[in-house]
């Protein structure tokens, strides 16, 4: 029994966030993941009231996926692919692959988690989710591939099991992104309608007209009068007569 999956090297290609996030070293992924995060932040508004039911179906949707990120973990360490019987150039690319997936669900998948339980209506960082779940899916589906054909049977059912978890919530997730995209247009639309009733309902106020007469004559400037200063009054003492002198006898 064998799963139809892409190519391995066409898969770990994608152009994609989370094919980044496989295809590059620990360092180099958690950056880029870092970077877009904190670009996607600054450009998402805040947000608004989340209803219960909204927030319950996310934190449902986040720990099963974080219960298949662990299961995926554990089956994927205990894979001998050193001992399929297979030439030397397949075992190197699921060694690889097998390492891309493990770095994406112990650096990029928590950082996605994280960001959508602390806004779990979050657009972009829903769609960041999605995405990764998709390269996931593509390139375990692959080493699930290659352990059905060189490995133990018990390896194959044990891949096959997670890839059917990442699946399943990769459906409810997208399930939960065309929901939220009708239902911000619907906000969309209610509060266009809003800003046009609040617009209507302003009066409008009446132009104030000037009208300049041109006929008019000009009016002179009046001139202030000008009253001229009285000289203060000076006052004189009266002129002193000498006393009388007696007529001689």
């Amino acid at each position: 029994m064998k799963l139809k999956f892409s190519s391995p090297s066409l898969l770990l290609c994608l152009p994609l966030l989370s094919a980044a996030a496989l295809c590059h070293g620990p360092a180099e992924a958690t950056a880029q993941s870092s970077s877009q995060s904190t670009v996607a932040s600054a450009a998402t508004p805040a947000q608004g009231a989340v209803s219960y039911a909204s927030v319950s179906q996310m934190n449902g949707l986040l720990s099963q996926l974080e219960t298949a990120a662990k299961a995926t973990q554990d089956d994927l360490a205990k894979l001998r692919i050193e001992k399929w019987k297979t030439d030397g150039n397949t075992k190197k690319q699921t060694l690889s692959n097998v390492d891309s997936i493990q770095r994406n669900l112990q650096s990029a998948l928590p950082e996605i988690i994280g960001q959508l339980r602390n806004s779990p209506e979050d657009m972009p960082a829903t769609f960041k989710l999605y995405r990764n779940l998709d390269a996931l899916y593509d390139v375990l589906g692959s080493v699930a591939e290659s352990a059905g054909a060189f490995g133990p049977k018990d390896d194959f059912q044990a891949l096959s099991n997670d890839l059917n978890s990442f699946e399943g919530t990769r459906r409810q997730l997208a399930e939960r992104l065309a929901n939220l995209a009708a239902s911000k247009e619907q906000e969309i639309a209610r509060l266009r309608a809003d800003l046009k009733t609040a617009q209507a309902a302003i009066p409008a106020a009446p132009a104030k007209k000037v009208v300049v007469d041109d006929n008019e004559p000009a009016k002179k400037p009046v001139k202030k009068k000008t009253t001229a200063k009285k000289p203060a009054a000076t006052t004189t003492a009266p002129a002193q007569t000498p006393p009388a002198q007696p007529k001689p006898q």
